[in-house]
This record gives C-alpha cells, sequence and structure tokens, in this order.
C-alpha cells in the first residue's frame, strides 16, 4: 500500500503522529509520511492514524482509508479505550472512555460528534457521565451526553463553555464523582481545568501536562497556556503528593503506562520545574511533542 500522504489541511496536532511514530513524522509545521507500511501491522497503524486525524489529512493513494480497519474505540488497557475521531473543534483533542465496574462507561473529553460513532462507544456499555477536564475541550460535551442520557461535568472556572452542565465541579478541594473516581480540580491552562483519576490507575490530565516523546518525560505545554503558568505551577505542587497512577492519559500529547512510584517521581519532578517557568506568548510550534 505505498502512496500515503498527508493533505495541506494537517494543522500539526501531533495525532497521527502518536499512533504510528515509526510512520509519521513532523517536518515544515506538519506531519509527514516517512515511508510506506512494510507489513499488514503498520498497515492498521496508518489506518488508525487517519481515522483519529481531526482534519482526515492522512491518506491512501486511493483517497479514502479502508472503513473495515477503523479500530476505534482501541483498547488501551482492560479499563480504557481510546474514542479515536478527534474533532477539529476541540483542537484535535484525545478523548478517552472509562469502564466501571458496574459494567457501565464514563466519557472523558469527546471526539467528533456522530450517530454512528455514539452507537458504537455505547457498545462497551450505557455511558452515565461526559467527563469534560476544561472549556477547549467541550464542544461536543452536551451532545453525547444528551444522546445517551448522560451527565455532563465541568468546572465552575470553565463553566462558560457548558453552561447548561449537569454537575459543576467547584473550588480546588478533589471530589469524588463516581466509585474510584475523584475530579482534582488542576487551574492553570485554562481557569476551570481538571483532571480526573480513576481508580489509582489512569490520570486523565486533561492538557494540564502529557508525555513528550521528544524529552522522554512529564511535561507541560507552557507555550499554550490561556490562563496561568504561575496558577498551574501552583496547582501541580499543591496536587502532585496527592496523586498516585501509572497511566498519564492527555488531551493533548502522547500517553504513556510506567510504574506508579516512577509516575509519582516525575510529576513531583514536573511541579519543580513548573514553578522556574514564567509567562510566555502562545506558541504552538514551540510545543515539545
Amino acid at each position: 500500500m505505498d502512496g500515503w500522504y498527508v493533505d495541506d489541511r494537517c494543522f500539526n496536532c501531533d495525532v497521527a503522529r502518536q499512533l504510528a511514530p515509526e510512520l509519521i513524522g513532523e517536518a515544515d509545521g506538519r506531519s509527514r509520511i516517512l515511508r510506506p507500511p512494510r507489513d499488514e501491522m503498520e498497515t492498521r497503524r496508518l489506518h488508525a492514524a487517519a481515522f483519529a486525524c481531526p482534519t482526515r489529512s492522512i491518506r491512501p493513494a486511493s483517497g479514502q482509508p479502508d472503513r473495515g480497519l477503523d479500530p476505534f474505540p482501541m483498547a488501551l488497557d482492560s479499563g480504557v479505550f481510546l474514542c479515536g475521531h478527534n474533532s477539529q473543534h476541540t483542537a484535535g483533542a484525545n478523548s478517552y472512555l472509562l469502564l466501571r465496574p458496574s459494567h457501565t462507561v464514563m466519557m472523558i473529553d469527546t471526539p467528533r460528534w456522530n450517530h454512528e460513532l455514539a452507537e458504537r462507544y455505547a457498545a462497551l456499555g450505557p455511558v452515565t457521565d461526559v467527563l469534560l477536564t476544561h472549556r477547549d475541550h467541550a464542544a461536543h460535551g452536551r451532545r453525547y451526553a444528551g444522546h445517551y442520557g448522560a451527565r455532563l461535568w465541568i468546572h465552575e472556572g470553565d463553566l462558560d463553555a457548558a453552561p447548561d452542565a449537569d454537575q459543576v465541579i467547584r473550588g480546588l478541594e478533589p471530589v469524588e464523582i463516581g466509585e474510584g473516581v475523584t475530579a482534582h480540580p488542576l487551574p492553570g491552562h485554562t481557569p476551570g481545568s481538571v483532571l480526573y483519576l480513576a481508580d489509582d490507575r489512569y490520570c486523565f490530565s486533561g492538557d494540564s501536562f502529557f508525555w513528550s516523546r521528544t524529552t522522554r518525560d512529564l511535561e507541560v505545554a507552557d507555550s499554550v497556556i490561556w490562563y496561568s503558568i504561575e496558577e498551574l505551577a501552583a496547582s501541580l505542587a499543591r496536587t502532585a503528593g496527592q496523586l498516585r497512577f501509572e497511566w498519564v492519559l492527555p488531551g493533548h500529547g502522547d500517553r504513556r503506562r510506567l510504574p506508579a512510584d516512577e509516575m509519582s517521581r516525575r510529576l513531583g519532578a514536573l511541579a519543580d520545574r513548573t514553578r522556574q517557568l514564567r509567562p510566555r506568548p502562545v506558541d504552538f510550534t514551540a510545543i515539545r511533542w
């Protein structure tokens, strides 16, 4: 299957590179195909990238990927699935499905809205809650929550992005929002940024921090802060010691699983580094993916 290409709609969100890093690289502010797939597994990885891409810019020579090779929702672990089908209206953010012991499902942030996709996600179990990490990812929250009859959650600091939310997280203290699931307010990227911790295993960090393939460590996107890097530093300092998890599952940036002790050490170090940062102009090109 030679002839894969990236069209000129790509806005360099990094989603495709997360799914096929050995096949898709970055050049001149956009993704590019490094080489054609060599086997079926690599072909499947390119299709995952194609179906996740928010602008549908990753394409085979035929122009249309094989719908039979759409892998989403894609299992990341026994309790978490990646939704794929990222939306331009959330700047291409990743979204996730969290399976609960009651055989119900929570959606963390949202993929593009599509009725067929909504039914596909619900095949994993009844979706009871849609958890928004912050305002940038709120675009399809009401559509999915309404479709499922689910509760829509957001923090009061970003409530104007989802004024019809069913549940509003307030203040700075952690709030248990379901069995084994806690919301930790983390203002900084936006006033109402929140991370969701599940089962002391999964950390849905929104845009507060992510795993960088470049630095091979946890990082903050300090070049894309809409509220306050000082507030983010304070949030991390306050919260880092309360968090224990193995998986970091961000909206933007890569995912990573490490032993919980290792994650704790890295998160503490990130909190220390973030205290040294100062405000800077917004610059998407400066993010170290």
